[in-house]
């Protein structure tokens, strides 16, 4: 990833986002020439000269401080999500020397799956590029994943915009495309000699153009806690919520929990899917898998 046009990208879009009126900027007479902030504008919210900040938002990064980074990230009204965004990216800039380009194998350690088995709802197992890696059987069901594990390794990134099954399983459909765009921004700041990740976010865009779109807003976005809208072929419409738990002991690694209204509809129908699940073959649904 080219880091400095990240940051080049991600500050005049966060800039742009942001109208006079948001950031208490007096409005003078005349035509203004772009819908969001001037940079001599955000220059002055921030405290520093509009030359100072016009280099920051080209990529030039070199002697930015913490502190200065900081008051760009008030003036621009980030979020939690974005202002560690910034600070991610500027940091790999200022590196005197590239961090090696090692291939991550994640792989899922036998206790970490013996907690996914005790837990009686869906709950997996995932990486920052969105690699799932491991599901316990009702997550299995849920997904209409083969019993057995075998189809437990996909790339969910890939599934979401290349598979039509995707697309009739998420009620919730482009906002689960928004979030999923916005955790591969972020894992790109995290990690932008992630080799595998530079060729999922290339693939998304070269056959997908929605995807291509949504990259360009340059969103953020970490797993904490939210809703799932999703539709089996099975047993019909469903929702959760869910729950992110990151593996202290496997940096990397999330742990996804889905949660369950008690004696809920969709309650009675993960009881339906689970027991099935045990005693059948896999889904007619069509198992996700990484397209190539």
């Amino acid at each position: 990833m080219d880091t400095p046009s990240e940051i080049s990208s991600f500050l005049s879009a966060r800039r742009a986002r942001l109208t006079p009126e948001q950031a208490g900027v007096p409005l003078y007479s005349g035509n203004r020439r772009v819908p969001g902030l001037r940079r001599e504008e955000v220059a002055q919210l921030a405290g520093v000269s509009a030359d100072y900040y016009a280099r920051l938002e080209r990529g030039k990064t070199s002697g930015a401080s913490r502190e200065v980074l900081e008051a760009i990230a008030r003036a621009l009204q980030l979020n939690d999500d974005e202002r560690d965004h910034l600070m991610n990216l500027v940091t790999i800039t200022q590196r005197r020397s590239p961090a090696k380009r090692t291939q991550k194998r994640w792989t899922v350690r036998p206790d970490v799956q013996r907690v996914l088995d005790s837990i009686q709802v869906p709950a997996l197992v995932q990486n920052e590029r969105l690699d799932r890696l491991a599901f316990n059987h009702v997550a299995r069901a849920l997904h209409s994943l083969p019993p057995d594990g075998s189809g437990d390794h996909y790339n969910y990134a890939l599934w979401l915009f290349l598979d039509p099954a995707a697309k009739r399983f998420h009620r919730d459909y482009d906002a689960a495309k928004e979030n999923v765009v916005a955790l591969l921004h972020t894992a790109t700041a995290r990690d932008p000699y992630d080799q595998e990740l530079i060729a999922i976010v290339g693939t998304l865009s070269t056959q997908s153009p929605e995807f291509r779109a949504m990259w360009a807003s340059h969103e953020v976005f970490r797993y904490r806690t939210g809703m799932k809208l999703l539709t089996h072929p099975d047993v019909g419409d469903l929702e959760f919520g869910y729950e992110s738990f990151e593996l202290s002991a496997d940096p990397g690694l999330t742990m996804l929990v889905f949660t369950v209204e008690p004696s809920s509809r969709t309650a009675e129908a993960v009881r339906l899917l689970a027991s099935w699940h045990a005693h059948t073959e896999p889904s007619r649904a069509s198992t996700p898998g990484i397209v190539e």
